[in-house]
């Protein structure tokens, strides 16, 4: 395979501040390095500098093509960021991955998070079409990228699994190493509850929906937890419990699925597609009843589900080389 520069912007990366933010951003640039790429990163801290971080883009941007002089710039996450750089980057190509709330918007936090939301999918269709090519990481986003972007230039590109890390382990040694019960029924949300659009709501009744049944069950939250730690935690749990508003492609399921983790969603994102034909695992309707239903259904099973071998496609190794095609295509050089 041809050798490559590239330029990766992003403002989801893992800090000694925040080790578990973009750690799946992290793994994709380390899988890029793995094949040969030369792959250098630009980060854009947005969570620790707020709106503030992208008055000086423009000038970082220059500054770091001109010292690297990639082949190719490619942008994790759309927004503010990408319409920055597809707007000063026009000597090479520009490739921007959309996750989800860039195209999306972001209801389900407040009326601030609404129209920053509003305007972050206003500046991502501005990238989409100045872009060299686009990859959005589950088919039903396509739909959301403007119709005057070419569809020969968008790829559907779902973020990779780490299958070493993300592995079926004992689940009562799991349990035990976190101190939970090893006699009770354990569903994991995996996600921090304050976060509206994760509605937790909806989790929390549905579990205690299931305990009024009769049903042994506590529940847990992956809110803060070590990046190191989440296989653990997913071991540990029964079930992985989401009831997002809307998602991409969420990476918890697919690590769930990688360690055999029976999973109980709402329909969002890919999720559905994800988990068609896996026995044991659910797609429920957005309510506290069915979501306890469909998790007693799914915590009726005594052995854990075969869903390791349905994300085998998607290993960080794969991803990583269907991105290298996407250069090529991209530079010309294959």
């Amino acid at each position: 395979m041809t050798a490559v520069r590239v330029l990766v912007v992003t403002n989801m990366y893992p800090t000694e501040a925040r080790p578990g933010g973009g750690t799946f951003v992290a793994d994709q640039v380390r899988s890029l390095r793995a094949t040969g790429a030369e792959a250098d990163v630009l980060f854009v801290d947005r969570a620790a500098e707020g709106r503030r971080v992208y008055r000086g883009l423009a000038k970082r941007v220059r500054a770091d093509v001109a010292r690297s002089t990639p082949d190719l710039v490619h942008v994790m996450y759309g927004g503010v960021m990408a319409d920055v750089v597809t707007r000063v980057v026009e000597d090479r190509p520009v490739l921007v991955t959309f996750h989800g709330d860039d195209l999306q918007g972001n209801a389900g936090n407040g009326l601030l998070g609404a129209l920053s939301g509003w305007y972050s999918t206003v500046a991502s269709a501005r990238a989409a079409r100045r872009a060299a090519g686009v990859v959005v990481v589950s088919p039903h986003l396509r739909d959301a990228i403007a119709k005057s972007v070419n569809g020969s230039r968008v790829w559907v590109v779902s973020n990779g699994v780490d299958l070493g890390r993300f592995r079926p382990r004992d689940r009562a040694e799991c349990q035990r190493a976190l101190g939970w019960d090893t006699g009770r029924a354990q569903v994991l949300f995996p996600a921090r509850p304050a976060r509206g659009e994760k509605r937790f709501h909806l989790a929390a009744a549905a579990v205690a929906m299931l305990g009024q049944s009769g049903v042994a069950v506590d529940l847990h939250v992956l809110d803060g937890v070590p990046h190191e730690e989440v296989p653990t935690w997913l071991n540990a749990a029964d079930v992985v419990l989401l009831t997002s508003l809307r998602e991409g492609s969420p990476m918890v399921v697919k690590e769930a699925l990688a360690c055999n983790v029976a999973v109980v969603s709402v329909d969002v994102g890919d999720v559905r597609e994800r988990l068609a034909g896996i026995e044991g695992c659910f797609v429920a309707e957005p309510t506290p009843e069915d979501l306890s239903h469909n998790l007693g259904r799914a915590l009726a099973r005594t052995e854990r589900i075969e869903g390791r071998e349905r994300v085998a496609e998607l290993s960080l190794e794969r991803v990583a080389d269907t991105l290298r095609e996407i250069y090529g295509v991209l530079t010309g050089a294959r």
